[in-house]
């Protein structure tokens, strides 16, 4: 039985593949023995400055192989790693660090500037790794002995309704839980080489960095100066072999917009992970028919569940206007589709998404009573203590028992005495051809439903998308407001940010 994430690595690829090449970072690279070294010195380094256990350590650096360095000494120190954003606003940083409270935050000269803190808060990585500093592995060992399963591994910054990130803490024990499945289920084994461009401060990282732990997969860093450039995403994949990628549809539907799949050979490529997001069918079809000896799967889960808790393996065909399912749950994962009366859903009702089970989060750092309203007992069971996490999102189970998502509740409206999820309005206006992202917001004070858009034909006024959405929905169901944008903003995750335009209407009123 594993405690903690660390025998990943001292069972897997720090005994088995020592010498394979570990993380990949731009013209730098690095063996597992060497990750392992500079792990247990930024260890050393840690314990020296905070002699503490099951402690926040803060990681401030752009993301490189210095932040999975410090990252995996994080975790043999005994403590819990907390990467940043370094592109956020200093406020947001702020708000994090006071939200978190670290004992540590690992930074660099160049970067500590932005932090505005003092020294006696920061461990810069040029004093870590400055020179060949000893350890002690028996101390190290010592500590770990001290880590149990239920212990935090890490907290996972992401917005919260009042401005404020909620720091959502994983444990060792559900990290392990998800990845042993991973790695039954979806069959993941080395050698692989995974290429990856989600920033490390996503729950994508934690199924990354434990991959190459345990089996010894090779972390190929995108830089991320290539984000905003599909065509170079694609051929750094072809140039670097990469075999497997975990993404946020957006950028792989930028990739299938930009139609430069055909332009480059991925014969590597054979394992493709998404989640965070929808799919649509049309560019996930472009992506299967360029890759057909690929396998694709559909990952569902909130930041609140470790990484994923359901899954779905694209092992069918799709038309272009069907919605691709969630899947089935996880093993050890129960998902109950619940409806208003905290009743079980029958086939096809429509309800919340609850989950119970390991793959829970611990909760969210530093606030019991968020955490209390989020995380609830079962209402299914009034026997013992059990807890479920209400995602807020609205689905169903299809025909063949698969689960499929329709929406957010919070997206779900009344409008004129009439139930509509706004998600389901987005669809449609996404199969209008020429609409390349769009967004739709409701005023309740104003009762409008706006549409925010993007369009690449001009003659995709506001008039020609009511005519197209007339043809599908009843009157009451069409946007009442429209905005073309150039470019809809987006958060830090690559998702549509709808605080952003709700701050853009008003100055557009």
């Amino acid at each position: 039985m594993q405690l903690n994430v660390i025998q990943y690595f001292e069972n897997g690829a720090a005994r088995h593949s020592r010498d394979r090449v570990a993380i990949v970072d731009k013209d730098r690279s690095f063996t597992f023995a060497e990750l392992e070294y500079r792990a247990k010195q930024c260890a050393a380094r840690i314990i020296q400055r905070a002699d503490v256990l099951r402690e926040p350590v803060a990681v401030f650096l752009p993301k490189s192989a210095e932040v999975v360095f410090a990252d995996l000494g994080i975790v043999y120190s005994g403590n819990i790693y907390v990467n940043l954003d370094v592109h956020s606003p200093a406020q947001r940083i702020r708000g994090i660090l006071d939200q978190t409270r670290p004992v540590l935050i690992i930074t660099s000269r160049s970067m500590a500037a932005k932090l505005d803190l003092p020294d006696a808060r920061l461990l810069f990585i040029e004093e870590i790794f400055g020179d060949q500093g000893e350890f002690d592995p028996a101390r190290l060992r010592e500590r770990l002995e001290h880590v149990i399963d239920t212990d935090p591994l890490c907290i996972i910054n992401t917005s919260g309704s009042t401005g404020i990130p909620k720091g959502v803490v994983l444990s060792h024990r559900s990290t392990i839980d998800f990845m042993d499945w991973c790695f039954e289920r979806l069959q993941l084994d080395a050698p692989a080489r995974i290429g990856s461009l989600s920033p490390f401060h996503f729950d994508i990282y934690t199924l990354e960095l434990n991959y190459c732990l345990a089996k010894g997969a090779t972390l190929v860093i995108i830089p991320e100066e290539l984000a905003i450039f599909p065509a170079q995403i694609v051929k750094f994949l072809s140039e670097k072999a990469i075999s497997f990628i975990f993404w946020v549809p957006s950028i792989m539907v930028n990739i299938s917009r930009q139609e430069v799949l055909e332009e480059f050979h991925l014969p590597a490529l054979k394992t493709v992970f998404f989640a965070g997001e929808v799919f649509p069918m049309k560019h996930l079809n472009r992506w299967r028919r360029a890759l057909p000896g690929a396998k694709f799967v559909n990952l569902y889960g909130p930041i609140e569940i470790t990484v994923d808790c359901t899954y779905f393996v694209v092992d069918r065909e799709f038309g272009d206007d069907e919605v691709l399912p969630i899947g089935f749950p996880c093993r050890n994962t129960d998902v109950l589709i619940l409806n208003e009366r905290n009743e079980l859903c029958a086939a096809g009702e429509r309800g919340e998404l609850c989950v119970r089970g390991t793959s829970l989060a611990m909760g969210y750092w530093n606030d019991p009573e968020k955490t209390a309203r989020a995380f609830v007992q079962n209402p299914l069971n009034t026997r013992y203590p059990e807890l479920i996490y209400r995602t807020g999102d609205i689905a169903y189970t299809n025909e063949r028992g698969e689960i499929v998502l329709v929406g957010r509740r919070d997206f779900q409206i009344k409008h004129l005495g009439y139930r509509i999820e706004l998600s389901e309005i987005e669809y449609q206006v996404l199969r209008i051809g020429g609409i390349a992202n769009a967004c739709v917001t409701y005023n309740r004070e104003r009762q409008e439903i706006t549409l925010y858009y993007e369009a690449s034909r001009p003659d995709l006024t506001p008039g020609a998308i009511r005519t197209e959405l007339l043809k599908i929905f009843p009157k009451y169901m069409l946007p009442t407001v429209f905005h073309q944008l150039d470019e809809l903003p987006r958060n830090p995750n690559g998702k549509i940010d709808r605080n952003a335009l709700s701050e853009q209407a008003l100055q557009l009123v």
